[in-house]
């Protein structure tokens, strides 16, 4: 390639996904110094994450060179290949934290598991392509489909790993609906759906989790247990009122109140630093990354485009309603990230592959 086609290249990039996901990155670095700066264990944890940032970058950004005909070819095989992790984490993934979620490769970390989120959505897109002419989709329909979400769901939910285990649900009705889901339907899986909401309530949660629920309900009923981050994550965000206490300021995290507050709860740590319009201000930047990916969906000609662009808008989305509103309350308490906010590398190379995978699709109307 001359110097020529590659500025002409350069110039036709779609940008606009990763310049978002920078933005909220940087936003979250400073806070995650912030969360960590007091902790002798954890307050170069924000030079980690930096690392891993630039690295996910990379893989992003190669991928966004990938043709978008070219994963779906391969869909089946990278569903395959994830399934056959998922499993082989059971039984030789590292252990943390109570769950086996983990494998180590050449000294390297990483969970399945958020890849498995990517894997969906690409067979999906690809059965549903295929397949949807244009017609609604009944529950005949959604057998295969829901098999094809159940199998990893299953095997992630067994590790355990619950909330992720439901990311996958979450993705496939989003898909689902996308594709012209029959009303009747929708109201059947509702139904279905809180059936076996309660069914595992009573058979299938461990006691933690049950308690979790619990809590949600009641905080008070385990001030000191169960209930205690709920707690302390409502007293930081309370405490940042309007303007909020100011960059390295928080007695969440000085004081060490609030555990994971470099994970789970950074939302809480930057609400109580920057207040409401601080918070309010993330809440945009995040809605506007959310439309970039719903202007892309509906422009692109391609079905099975359209279909993987608006499942890696369900991740974005689903990530950032459910880590917020569990932040603040609104929802149990789950182990899912803020996407760009929260450390952890796995995260950050799936939503950085999710990036890719968008850009590529949308640098196919103008440079492929």
């Amino acid at each position: 390639m001359n110097n020529g086609k590659v500025l002409d290249t350069l110039k036709r990039y779609d940008y606009s996904f990763f310049a978002i996901a920078s933005i909220i990155f940087i936003m979250g670095s400073i806070n995650l110094y912030s969360a960590t700066h007091t902790s002798e264990y954890l307050s170069g944890l924000y030079k980690t994450q930096i690392i891993y940032f630039l690295i996910s970058i990379v893989v992003g950004v190669g991928i966004s060179f990938i043709q978008p005909k070219t994963f779906m070819r391969f869909s089946y095989l990278i569903y395959g290949l994830n399934i056959i992790l998922l499993i082989i984490v059971l039984f030789l993934g590292e252990k943390g934290m109570g769950a086996r979620r983990w494998l180590a490769i050449g000294g390297v970390r990483f969970q399945p598991s958020e890849l498995m989120k990517i894997s969906v959505i690409l067979i999906l897109a690809r059965y549903y392509s295929k397949k949807v002419i244009g017609d609604e989709i009944g529950l005949k329909e959604l057998i295969i489909p829901f098999i094809i979400c159940f199998l990893p769901a299953a095997l992630i939910i067994v590790e355990p790993d619950l909330g992720t285990g439901l990311m996958l649900f979450l993705i496939f009705f989003v898909v689902s609906f996308y594709c012209k889901l029959k009303w009747k339907s929708i109201f059947i899986i509702g139904i279905i759906g809180l059936i076996s909401g309660l069914g595992m309530y009573k058979y299938g949660l461990k006691e933690y989790q049950r308690k979790r629920i619990l809590t949600f309900l009641d905080p008070s009923a385990d001030k000191k247990g169960s209930g205690y981050n709920a707690i302390q994550s409502k007293i930081a965000i309370g405490s940042g009122k309007v303007f909020g206490k100011g960059f390295k300021k928080s007695s969440q995290a000085s004081l060490n109140y609030l555990p994971e507050n470099h994970t789970d709860f950074v939302f809480s740590i930057f609400n109580e630093e920057h207040g409401f319009f601080g918070s309010l201000f993330l809440i945009g930047i995040y809605v506007m990354l959310l439309f970039r990916f719903i202007h892309l969906a509906t422009s692109v000609t391609k079905l099975f485009n359209s279909i993987v662009v608006m499942g890696l808008m369900s991740i974005f989305f689903w990530h950032t309603f459910i880590n917020m509103g569990m932040v603040t309350g609104l929802l149990p308490i789950v182990g899912l990230p803020l996407p760009y906010m929260s450390y952890g590398g796995s995260s950050l190379l799936t939503f950085s592959i999710c990036c890719g995978l968008a850009t590529s699709i949308s640098n196919s109307k103008s440079i492929f």
